[in-house]
């Protein structure tokens, strides 16, 4: 058993953190498992309960450990990925091996505010499909969706059946939209009430906000506006040095 070295510079709730992750990342706690109680951990490792606490919080400010209230702290499921490219919800999820599900929420036609027309490149006043989707992976809520594309580049869109597809792949079969570039832009937020309810999430719970204009032969075909449940999802991406002026 991994022990705590007590003469290592390096903090010893910092060590406890890392005796859990192998814990967990070997498979000894599942996913779903309970973890030792503080107590346990106090006399496994010889530590004071303020330390054991500062390792579990910052497991479970990582996502890798929830806490249930009354019950312990558990084993958190892996977060995913989050696709920083121009993919589908729906082709993302089924290249991870979960299955992609969708219902919706509201489907319209609006006029163009002057804010959107100038993201979509079309004129104010110009009318525009809003489709809001709320999309799950095997079952659980992960993200709403809200689409809005221009009237013009996809006539009838709004009669189509949208159930359990993509969104994407219907523009490319029907219309002849291939999107081919985009611009992506994320912030955090915390998700309104409505949305908290939908994706089950507390009130004030975290939340990813993307935007994200998508492009087909050079014409925005897309203004994606997603809000992403941040306790489920993470980003990654590759760092590359600049190179350097000589």
């Amino acid at each position: 058993m991994a022990r705590i070295d007590p003469d290592s510079p390096v903090p010893k709730y910092f060590q406890l953190r890392e005796i859990l992750l192998d814990l967990i990342d070997s498979e000894e706690l599942r996913i779903g498992a309970a973890i030792p109680s503080e107590r346990e951990l106090c006399q496994r490792f010889g530590l004071s309960r303020m330390t054991v606490r500062q390792a579990v919080d910052h497991l479970v400010s990582e996502g890798r450990l929830h806490r249930v209230p009354g019950k312990g702290t558990f084993v958190a499921r892996p977060k995913i990925e989050l696709a920083l490219q121009l993919t589908s919800f729906t082709d993302d999820m089924r290249a991870r091996g979960m299955e992609p599900g969708s219902r919706d929420l509201d489907r319209r036609i609006v006029r163009a505010s002057a804010h959107l027309a100038k993201e979509l490149g079309i004129q104010p006043g110009e009318e525009v499909h809003f489709i809001e989707r709320l999309r799950t992976a095997d079952g659980e809520p992960l993200s709403i969706e809200r689409a809005h594309i221009p009237v013009r580049l996809a006539p009838g869109l709004g009669d189509l059946d949208l159930a359990d597809k993509s969104l994407y792949e219907l523009l490319e079969t029907r219309y002849g939209l291939v999107m081919d570039a985009g611009e992506l832009t994320i912030d955090g937020g915390i998700a309104d009430p409505s949305d908290a309810d939908l994706l089950k999430l507390p009130r004030g719970g975290a939340v990813l906000l993307l935007q994200r204009r998508s492009f087909s032969g050079g014409v925005c075909a897309e203004l994606g506006v997603s809000t992403y449940r941040a306790d489920r999802y993470q980003l990654r991406t590759s760092l590359e040095m600049p190179a350097r002026r000589g």
